[in-house]
């Protein structure tokens, strides 16, 4: 019986633990931090991350600071992370093959790997800059409104290839 409950425990206490999905230090970047929305990316039958919005009292605006968190369920490699977003960003339109080089080049040198219970954050600064984290640790930086215009209507813009992701996040469910 004692060997039974030792074995279980031991697998409960090998489980993952589940990420915050953004921590105070990150949240502490909007003013009265509450969920706008949350929603689950999905693709065939496999869920491969929660994506969660915060904005100030809960209401987003595009032109006020917020945070994307996305806690990840798969293994994922950062470069793979980073040439997803550059696709998804040239599928909304942009067409500055340039600027995409520059802004691949930085998401490569940022995105980390990530495992199941991941979680990957980004602050939006505007006028000013998109700060990263990871598991509530600050990684990096990408300065200006050019770069997280494009990089944030990945999941909240109307031409999004998730539309009903962006419901959720948006709190339209």
């Amino acid at each position: 019986m004692l060997r039974n409950i030792i074995a279980v425990l031991l697998v409960v206490m090998s489980l993952p633990q589940p990420a915050v999905a953004a921590s105070d230090v990150i949240l502490a970047k909007l003013q009265n931090p509450k969920i706008v929305g949350e929603g689950v990316l999905t693709y065939a039958f496999w869920d491969v991350y929660k994506a969660t919005l915060y904005a100030p009292d809960g209401r987003w605006d595009a032109r006020k600071p917020f945070v994307l968190s996305i806690e990840y369920y798969r293994d994922i490699k950062g470069a793979a992370i980073a040439d997803r977003s550059v696709q998804e960003i040239r599928r909304q339109g942009f067409s500055d093959e340039v600027i995409l080089a520059a802004w691949h080049s930085q998401m490569k040198g940022i995105f980390p790997d990530v495992q199941n219970g991941t979680t990957l954050s980004a602050a939006y600064i505007p006028g000013k800059e998109t700060i990263f984290y990871r598991n509530g640790k600050r990684i990096s930086t990408i300065k200006g409104d050019a770069f997280a215009q494009h990089f944030f209507a990945i999941w909240l813009g109307q031409n999004t290839s998730e539309p009903s992701l962006r419901q959720a996040l948006l709190g339209d469910k």
